[in-house]
């Protein structure tokens, strides 16, 4: 009989502005009377200490493990000692390279909050088949961006089928509403990806082909390339205008990768969109041009060495992030609207509390990390690069719903009103 590994779950780069979030939420589980066996691992014994003398007194005495990013036997001691890493290191294309591939090696599942996509295709093609081969699952955008785009569009279509027999051709997610800030690692993941891009020009074919994270010989469909555009657009069935959402272009392929990984439910002729909703009449169009053009003026500022590195100086630094107050106060409040082939439509709305990119991500990755490592029993998947859609499913919306991490409804379009309706 195989040996049992040492930890259910490590949580690497504990010791960082999100990592330590996710320390927490995993911690309360264990003081909460969850039987977790969790480590928390990075670089330092010093931050690792203190961090887990502020934890809850029940987990005050979980272990600590050493190792480095670029330390690749550091790596394989720590992946063969657990049954899952749970990673908050970024940049991913800077800093996981090397333990995604000890952990296929080993067999030991992965998550993580990536969502650089020529990064995370990098890792498909190079490590699917032997991931296959020893049962490691790998699953990436296990944060903000993508599960709540995931998950919507899951229980919307399983609504859909439940009800009519047949999945939505055609949603769009609307955001309604999103309050927070930026945290040093999204905007370094930001800042190295395009600084890797200035250099490789087929990055910039991944992040434009909209099915570039599907499986080979899957990557096709209706969706033509698109950009984020720097104008408003109308969207004709709720009489708003919209704008560009940052996080379209990633969970957009993963909910098209999660679609083609589970034999293709929502259909092949299947059309997905995401962008923020400003409004209707003249000030929902002045708000969402001017939205528009400060999204545009932003990711070109990125793409230019110059503007990039003032973009280094000004933007917060790996470890910085939100204030508390910003943490706590913060949310977002999604729509997603589902047509039917025979023209119907069902709404659904997904909400969460805190920041997005750091209470709710770290909320989000906790969850699906306890999924992953505890709900055997409910996840039908075998080694490989899964999506949390694909992978996790049910047992993930479960999760998130019962501990309040994610409220999802679907509501009549007669009870969901755009913002100038709410204002009133």
């Amino acid at each position: 009989m195989a040996k049992q590994p040492e930890f259910d779950i490590v949580l690497w780069g504990a010791t960082g502005f999100v990592g330590r979030r996710v320390a927490h939420h995993l911690a309360q589980r264990i003081a909460d009377g969850t039987q977790l066996r969790l480590a928390l691992g990075g670089r330092e014994l010093e931050r690792l200490e203190a961090l887990r003398a502020r934890l809850p007194a029940a987990a005050r005495e979980v272990p600590l493990v050493l190792g480095d990013s670029f330390d690749r036997a550091s790596l394989k001691a720590m992946v063969k000692r657990t049954r899952l890493v749970c990673s908050t290191v970024g940049p991913y294309a800077k800093y996981g390279t090397a333990l995604v591939e000890a952990c296929v090696r080993n067999g030991t599942d992965y998550c993580d909050i990536s969502g650089e996509t020529h990064w995370m295709r990098r890792m498909m093609d190079a490590h699917q088949t032997n991931a296959e081969r020893s049962g490691s699952r790998i699953i990436h955008t296990c944060g903000f961006d993508s599960i709540p785009s995931e998950l919507g569009v899951f229980v919307l279509q399983r609504e859909a089928m439940e009800r009519t027999g047949k999945p939505c051709s055609r949603i769009r997610m609307r955001v309604k509403s999103m309050r927070g800030g930026l945290n040093g690692g999204t905007a370094a993941s930001f800042l190295y990806r395009n600084e890797e891009k200035a250099h490789d020009s087929s990055i910039r074919e991944i992040m434009n082909d909209p099915y570039s994270l599907n499986p080979p010989g899957e990557r096709y469909g209706p969706e033509l390339p698109t950009g984020l555009d720097a104008k408003a657009v109308l969207d004709k069935g709720l009489s708003a205008w919209t704008m560009p959402f940052v996080m379209a272009p990633i969970n957009t392929k993963v909910v098209r990768r999660s679609n083609a990984l589970m034999g293709y439910p929502y259909g092949r002729e299947f059309h997905y969109e995401e962008a923020i909703l400003t409004g209707d009449g003249v000030g929902g169009w002045i708000k969402g041009s001017l939205g528009a053009l400060a999204t545009g003026v932003f990711m070109r500022a990125l793409t230019l060495g110059p503007t990039r590195r003032l973009l280094t100086k000004v933007l917060p630094k790996p470890g910085e992030g939100p204030s508390e107050k910003l943490r706590q106060s913060g949310g977002f409040e999604m729509l997603f609207v589902g047509e039917l082939p025979d023209g119907d439509e069902l709404r659904l709305r997904v909400r969460g509390e805190g920041d997005p990119n750091t209470e709710s991500t770290s909320k989000l990755l906790a969850e699906a990390a306890l999924c992953l490592a505890q709900d055997e029993i409910d996840i039908d998947v075998g080694g490989g690069f899964w999506t949390p859609a694909s992978a996790l499913g049910e047992a993930l919306v479960s999760r998130v719903v019962d501990n309040n991490v994610l409220h999802i409804e679907v509501v009549d379009a007669a009870e969901d009103v755009v913002q100038k309706r709410e204002a009133a």
